[in-house]
């Protein structure tokens, strides 16, 4: 991808090719069937020319038409922990883990729609005053915790 080789071209086109050629009708099924999968994990499985924030443009673009937006934005926190916390919550929220929670929650809320934004950063107040048990690892966007954090209510 140094080449610049993800900006070229139709994008579009070429993640929906890549995605079928997987036997994939959607983007949200090809990355549905890889829970807790960070995107630019996904992005390398479709090529090295596909961006990971080609493929959140594309999960969110599905998402809005699916009115699951909401769903998505869990799904999206779930495969930022997986990336950062491979093992599950940290143990001890010491100034190391705080930090790494912290950039976890920035860079979820960075990827939320303004339409989301609000509740995100709610949720993730609750997660630092309220961790969850030490290795906790949610698997997907429908993990109990989540659900209770960011209720599936689209904006």
């Amino acid at each position: 991808m140094s080449d610049g080789g993800a900006w070229r071209g139709d994008i579009k086109a070429r993640l929906y090719e890549r995605v079928r050629e997987r036997g994939f009708g959607s983007l949200i099924a090809f990355a549905e069937a890889r829970p807790a999968v960070p995107l630019y994990v996904l992005a390398d499985e479709l090529g090295n020319d596909v961006a990971a924030v080609q493929i959140l443009s594309g999960l969110m673009y599905e998402a809005e038409q699916r009115k699951q937006v909401t769903r998505l934005v869990r799904d999206v926190l779930v495969r930022e922990l997986a990336e950062r916390f491979p093992n599950g919550w940290p143990d001890v929220l010491d100034d190391a883990t705080r930090g790494e929670v912290a950039m976890g929650l920035g860079s979820w809320f960075a990827y939320t729609p303004v339409t989301h934004r609000a509740r995100v950063d709610r949720a993730g107040d609750a997660l630092l005053a309220n961790p969850p048990p030490a290795g906790w690892r949610p698997l997907g966007p429908d993990d109990e915790l989540l659900r209770t954090l960011l209720p599936d209510e689209e904006a």
